[in-house]
C-alpha cells in the first residue's frame, strides 16, 4: 500500500482572494490530501483573527464545486512552516507564485526550508493570467476606501470585507495609488 501524499498550502489568507481559492484547485490535484495551513502572524497586523481567517478558508473550501473539499483540510499554525509540516506527515509545499518578485522571495525560502528538512519538497504554481493581479493587501486597501473587491474575492468573502469595514474597527493603513 503506498503512503498518501500529503501537501500544504500555507500563507496569511488575510483575507482569502480567488487567486488563492484557484491555487488551492489545482494543488488538490497534485496530492491526496491538502492542508491549509493559515499562518497566525500577529506581527503583521492582520485584518482577521486568525480564528476568522480559518473560519472564511473552510467556508470557501465547502464552497469548492470540483469534489476535492473533503481530502481538504484547514489549520491554524505558529512557527516554522517545516516544523509544521512535519507534524501534519506533508511530505509537498505548494507555493503560488504571481510575478518575478514573488519568486525571488520563494527561492529563498525553498533552500532555507530545503537545509531544515530535505525530504519535503516545494512545487510552485503559476498563478492563472486572471489572477496575477491580486494581493490580500490590495483587496484590503480597496475595501477600506469604499471600492468593489467583488472581482477579486468570493461574494462571501467581500460581505465580511464590508462588514468589517462598515463596522468602524478596521481602518486602511495607506492609499491605493489611483491610476
Amino acid at each position: 500500500m503506498s503512503k498518501l501524499r500529503v501537501g500544504i498550502y500555507p500563507g496569511t489568507f488575510d483575507p482569502i482572494t480567488n487567486g488563492h481559492s484557484d491555487i488551492i484547485c489545482r494543488a488538490a490535484k497534485l496530492v491526496d490530501r491538502l492542508i491549509i495551513g493559515v499562518a497566525r502572524n500577529d506581527g503583521k497586523g492582520p485584518l482577521f483573527a486568525t480564528d476568522e481567517r480559518v473560519e472564511i478558508v473552510r467556508d470557501e473550501v465547502a464552497q469548492l464545486e470540483n469534489g476535492d473539499a473533503e481530502r481538504i483540510e484547514v489549520q491554524a499554525f505558529e512557527g516554522l512552516l517545516m516544523h509544521f509540516a512535519k507534524s501534519v506527515g506533508a511530505s509537498v509545499i505548494v507555493r503560488g507564485l504571481r510575478a518575478v518578485s514573488d519568486f525571488e522571495y520563494e527561492f529563498q525560502m525553498t533552500g532555507m526550508n530545503a537545509r531544515l528538512d530535505p525530504d519535503i519538497e516545494t512545487v510552485f504554481l503559476m498563478a492563472s493570467d486572471r489572477f496575477q493581479f491580486i494581493t490580500s493587501r490590495l483587496v484590503k486597501e480597496i475595501g477600506a476606501l469604499g471600492g468593489d473587491v467583488s472581482h477579486f474575492v468570493s461574494p462571501r468573502v467581500a460581505a465580511r470585507l464590508l462588514d468589517r469595514y462598515a463596522d468602524g474597527r478596521a481602518k486602511p493603513r495607506r492609499r491605493v495609488a489611483a491610476g
